[in-house]
């Protein structure tokens, strides 16, 4: 797995399906694939790979608030 890829974890969605992720607190949005399955914490709907997380601007709180449109 390339942890700089625009890839994310989703329990339900089926592999290869495309999500546009925008973060809650800053508006930045990002373009992911859906490549793997997750995540298993309570309360989280989606895991996303540090490059998204790193264009979307959380790396280092580690999580925040997104909504997820289907594109």
């Amino acid at each position: 797995m390339n942890p700089s890829a625009l890839t994310a974890a989703h329990r339900t969605l089926p592999f290869g399906t495309r999500l546009r992720v925008t973060n809650r607190n800053n508006g930045r949005s990002v373009v992911v694939r859906i490549n793997d399955r997750g995540p298993f914490i309570k309360g989280r709907v989606i895991d996303l790979s540090k490059g998204a997380a790193g264009r979307l601007g959380f790396i280092s709180s580690g999580h925040t608030a997104v909504c997820t449109d289907r594109v």
